[in-house]
């Protein structure tokens, strides 16, 4: 085997493998499910307001992470930075909502 094979072999090896777009169609598809239960729950009369709020923000924070992991593509290598920044930020936005409420509260 001669040396460009080698050479050509280990470039394929660590060639990056491009996401297609059928990942992206089911990502969706799988984003307008959520949203569907949600809007569902809204719309259904006779069901108890707390269970509906339940299912509710359930799909919502398991929106984020759809939105966050897959077409913000935290899910990647090499996002940990935009990652922490963005944990911070959760933190401290909670942290003034606390915070606010107990102002108020007290």
């Amino acid at each position: 085997m001669s040396a460009q094979d080698q050479s050509d072999q280990q470039s394929v090896k660590h060639r990056h493998r491009a996401e297609g777009p059928s990942k992206h169609v089911v990502v969706f598809i799988f984003s307008i499910i959520l949203t569907l239960i949600a809007f569902a729950a809204a719309a259904a009369g006779g069901v108890n307001t707390t269970f509906t709020i339940i299912i509710m923000v359930v799909m919502a924070i398991l929106q984020v992470f759809v939105q966050l992991g897959y077409w913000m593509h935290l899910k990647d290598k090499g996002h940990l930075m935009p990652i922490l920044f963005m944990a911070f930020g959760f933190f401290v936005a909670f942290t003034c909502i606390i915070m606010a409420l107990f102002w108020v509260w007290w």
